[in-house]
C-alpha cells in the first residue's frame, strides 16, 4: 500500500514536470511554468513527507510486523538500483534544460530509492534479529529531510541555494 501511495505521488510530480516541459517553445510561458511546476514539485514533496510520517507513525504506534512478499522485496530491490540512475537522468536533462523544476523531481526518485532501501534492510534486520521497528523508524527520520525539499519547492529555492 505505502509502495503504491508513494507511486502515485511520483506520477503526479512527474505529470507536472510533463505539463512544464509542454510549455517550452514560448519564454515567457516557461518561465512561468518553470515556477508553478517547481512549486507543484514542492507539494508533492509535502504529501510524501506527510504519508511517510503518518504510515511509519501508525506501524510504530500499533507495532506493525513487516509483511513480506516476493513481488514486494523484487520491486523494492529494482527501485534501489534504477531510481538513482533516473535520478542521475533527470538530473542531466535538468540541467540541460535549466530546469529547477526537472531538477528538484529528480530527487524524488532519490527518495524512492533512500525508501527502498530502508524497506530491505528493515526486512532483513526483522528476519534476522526480529528488530520489527527499524523500517518505520528509519522512513520516519527520513520526514523532515522529504518536508525539507517540499518546502524549498514552495519557496522556488534551487537545491543549490540551500545551505
Amino acid at each position: 500500500m505505502g509502495f503504491g501511495l508513494d507511486s502515485v505521488i511520483e506520477t503526479a510530480s512527474a505529470g507536472v514536470l510533463l505539463w512544464r516541459l509542454s510549455a517550452d517553445a514560448d519564454v515567457e510561458r516557461r518561465e512561468r511554468s518553470e515556477v508553478t511546476a517547481r512549486r507543484m514539485v514542492g507539494v508533492c514533496f509535502l504529501l510524501l513527507a506527510a504519508f511517510v510520517a503518518v504510515e511509519s507513525a501508525r506501524a510504530l504506534w500499533v507495532k506493525a510486523l513487516p509483511e513480506r512478499s516476493i513481488p514486494g522485496i523484487l520491486i523494492a530491490a529494482a527501485a534501489v538500483i534504477v531510481m538513482p540512475l533516473l535520478a542521475r537522468a533527470k538530473r542531466r536533462a535538468a540541467a540541460q534544460l535549466d530546469s529547477s523544476a526537472l531538477h528538484a523531481d529528480s530527487r524524488q526518485a532519490d527518495f524512492c530509492a533512500y525508501l527502498s532501501a530502508i524497506l530491505l534492510v528493515g526486512l532483513m534486520l526483522h528476519a534476522l534479529l526480529g528488530w520489527w521497528w527499524v523500517d518505520p523508524a528509519a522512513a520516519l527520520i527520513m520526514t523532515p529531510i522529504i518536508a525539507g525539499e517540499g518546502v524549498r519547492g514552495l519557496r522556488g529555492q534551487h537545491c543549490d541555494d540551500c545551505a
